[in-house]
């Protein structure tokens, strides 16, 4: 087995957490699966981006875009999350945007290798990277996460600097 990223816990709220049943969202193993679960989708579904996870196995979970994400997950530790939307493409589905916009576990941009690796191995084709991408950082002295917007690396709700490396879960 070839050697994982980075895993992300899930540092949201609490109460989110504790309602999580342990289903989680729709596992996409295969082209196969995700045939099946494309056909069963809305057009209004379709028409916005879907939660993903990719949980420690590598494997892509999908769940309405209102989601949260713990809940897709099933309450367990991720390689990568995020939004994601498709787009069929001739005889084909693709993937048009994926993003690592998930403030529950709030992943690094490197969480991309996994994402990749997960569309893949359902044959959609990625993008060559995410199409938005989110750069998350922990304030050090209030200690609350921020999303740094055009490289100001300064703590929205205190103004203290906010490191240059990725520092979301203390226990990482």
């Amino acid at each position: 087995m070839r050697g994982r990223g980075r895993s992300y816990r899930y540092v949201g709220p609490v109460e989110l957490k504790a309602a999580v049943r342990p289903d989680g969202g729709r596992q996409i193993s295969s082209a196969a699966d995700f045939g099946g679960w494309i056909v069963e989708q809305s057009a209004a579904e379709l028409a916005e981006p879907f939660t993903f996870v990719v949980g420690m196995d590598g494997v892509l979970r999908l769940a309405p875009r209102r989601s949260e994400h713990v809940a897709c997950a099933g309450g367990d530790m991720v390689l990568g999350a995020g939004e994601i939307s498709f787009m069929r493409e001739a005889d084909r589905w693709t993937v048009s945007e994926v993003s690592n916009q998930s403030t529950g576990y709030c992943p690094g941009v490197s969480s991309w290798a996994e994402v990749a690796r997960a569309l893949d191995a359902v044959e959609l084709r990625p993008p060559s990277g995410f199409t938005h991408e989110v750069v998350f950082r922990r304030c050090p002295d209030c200690q609350e996460h921020n999303i740094v917007r055009e490289d100001d690396f300064v703590c929205v709700f205190c103004g203290s600097c906010l490191p240059a490396a990725w520092n979301v879960d203390p226990t990482a």
